[in-house]
């Protein structure tokens, strides 16, 4: 007599391992292919949205951070070329500056000296008294006078030409418009006797001075 049936005698073990793993992936398969729904549509745009946010500080803040090197660096080269201007500048300003303060220098000690002599010879000159003068000493106050007149004639001229502001008109001091009359207005001012008897009167004390030392002269002579 036949044994009774048994069911699991047809059937493969092995394609029974194997075939729940593809069931698996073709459930997988199709999940992965179906339409995103809108709540991860929309996590999706919040995601991106968020990421396009960092990206922009992160591009705002590498644009300070370049605007900053950019200033630094104009600073940097404004002080080089700066100071580069400076010291060529001053270092020729100090050359002409030297210079100018060596002339000045030199010309105030002129102009002292000048001064000096100014006041000296304006001493000098006032102090001639025609007034006190004799007979016996009129000859020799006279030689003294002219002499001092002379010696403050030749201060003078020298000074004109260390000084170009003593070239100008000299002013009068009762006006101050006024100017000091040309060196040749005695001459067309005055006759050719007037100027005859005039220089006569300014010589004749030397020329007596001078006589008067001859007979003295002669008459040692004569004597020996």
């Amino acid at each position: 007599m036949p044994s009774d049936y048994d069911a699991t005698e047809f059937v493969d073990s092995d394609f029974q391992t194997h075939k729940s793993p593809y069931s698996t992936t073709s459930v997988s398969s199709t999940s992965s292919q179906r339409a995103p729904t809108r709540e991860e549509v929309d996590s999706r745009v919040t995601e991106a949205q968020q990421k396009l946010a960092e990206l922009k500080r992160a591009q705002e803040e590498l644009e300070r951070e370049r605007a900053s090197l950019e200033e630094t660096r104009r600073r940097q080269l404004e002080f080089q070329t700066g100071r580069q201007e400076m010291v060529q500048n001053l270092t020729r300003g100090i050359g002409l500056v030297e210079e100018a303060e060596f002339t000045a220098r030199q010309e105030a000690e002129q102009m002292a000296k000048t001064l000096a002599g100014f006041h000296d010879a304006l001493a000098k000159v006032q102090a001639i008294q025609e007034g006190t003068w004799t007979k016996e000493n009129f000859s020799v106050e006279l030689t003294r006078a002219l002499t001092a007149v002379e010696n403050a004639r030749m201060e003078w001229n020298t000074a004109r030409l260390k000084f170009p502001i003593l070239t100008g008109p000299l002013a009068d001091p009762g006006s101050s418009n006024a100017v000091s009359p040309p060196t040749d207005s005695i001459f067309a001012t005055h006759g050719f006797g007037e100027l005859c008897r005039l220089g006569f009167a300014l010589t004749w004390p030397v020329a007596f001075a001078v006589v008067l030392a001859v007979v003295v002269i002669a008459a040692l002579l004569l004597r020996h």
